[in-house]
Formats: structure tokens, sequence, C-alpha cells
């Protein structure tokens, strides 16, 4: 189970250092919202322990960072609108921290990054001098490389979200996403993800993709 006061704490201290010496409200109602988003029923991937994994792997990619409390909003937001049913998720999360960022005092300017960083999502590509777009993508990522047992949770979990689609369908539809993913020259940009992650992560895409094909 996520530690939801842990949670709270750690947005509250990337909020107040994005917005800097400006005054600004009580980020904790920001906090409570988002987990609120985050725990909706409808999630079985895209939870709360999807976000503190994600924060977590930015921690340990951290120094890779340009400015890294853009990358963990950016993190607190990515999927903080979230319909299974829905293309344009990231898209709605993006506009959301354009609407709550300014309000809870962050600049302009870190805004739009924070939300240029939601919308690279989609793709997973960030540009090779992009290193704050890398460390989030590859934060995103890193479930792909999980050890064995975690990565069959991960699997059964986005099944979970998408139980509205019918077996065969759902299999073509994961199959074509997991054959994108290998067809990208590099699934991890950071010197860490590349490391660490690369090798185990394409690993258990083809071995899910196999799996599906049986």
């Amino acid at each position: 189970m996520a530690d939801l006061d842990a949670l709270r704490t750690r947005f509250a201290r990337t909020l107040e250092s994005a917005r800097g010496p400006a005054a600004g409200p009580d980020p904790m109602p920001y906090a409570d919202d988002l987990l609120t988003r985050w725990r909706e029923p409808q999630r079985r991937y895209h939870t709360v322990e999807h976000l503190t994994a994600v924060l977590d792997h930015i921690d340990v990619l951290v120094e890779y960072a340009r400015d890294p409390d853009v990358v963990r909003l950016a993190a607190w937001f990515h999927d903080a609108v979230y319909l299974p049913e829905r293309s344009e998720n990231e898209e709605r999360s993006a506009r959301l921290a354009e609407r709550a960022l300014p309000e809870a005092g962050v600049p302009a300017a870190k805004t739009a990054d924070v939300a240029r960083l939601v919308r690279l999502t989609v793709t997973h590509d960030p540009a090779d001098d992009d290193p704050d777009g890398q460390v989030l993508c590859d934060a995103d990522l890193a479930v792909l490389a999980s050890p064995p047992s975690a990565y069959a949770a991960y699997t059964a979990a986005v099944r979970e979200e998408y139980h509205f689609v019918p077996s065969d369908a759902f299999r073509t539809g994961r199959a074509a996403v997991l054959r994108q993913l290998l067809d990208m020259p590099r699934l991890f940009r950071t010197p860490h993800g590349a490391a660490k992650w690369e090798a185990t992560a394409r690993y258990n895409l083809t071995a899910e993709l196999e799996m599906l094909s049986l």
C-alpha cells in the first residue's frame, strides 16, 4: 500500500521548491486532489503505487535532470486524468497541470515545461537534448524492467484496467503496443536506464509478446 501521508509531503516539498521564494497557497489541497484522482476505482495499474514507483525512479535518475522539480511535478500530473477507454488522457492531464499549477504559485515557464513533459508520455520519445524528458520517460517505463513476478503483476493489472475489451481484441492491441516498444532504437535514454534496464525490459517485452502469440 502506498503511504499517502508520505506522498502528500513529497508533493508539498516539490511544489514549494518549484515556486521558489514566492508565496503561494497551501500545497495540501492540491496534493489531496491529485491523490483522489490517482485512487479512482477504474484504475488497476495507473494507481498511487505506480505514481510512487515513478517518483522513486526519478530519485534514482535525478542526477541527469535539469530541473528535478519540474520532472517530479510532471510525474504527479502525467496520469492524473485517466480513463482506460479514452485516448486523450495525456492531453487532459497536461491541461489540468496548466490550470492547477499557476493557481498553486508555480511560474509560467515551469508550468509550461511540466505540461510539455506530460504530453511527452504519449510517445516516450524525448529528444537527445531533453534531459528532463529522458528522466521522466525512463522513470515511467522502468516497470518494463521489473523482475518476473512484478512484471507479471504489471501485465495482469493492465489487463484488469481493460477488462471491457474482449480477449482477442486485447491480445491484438497489446501485441501492437509491445511491437511498437520493441521497435524503438532505445527504450531508455539516461545512462542509468540504458545500462541497468534496457536488456531486462526487452527480454520481458519479447517474452510477453511470445505469450500473446500462443
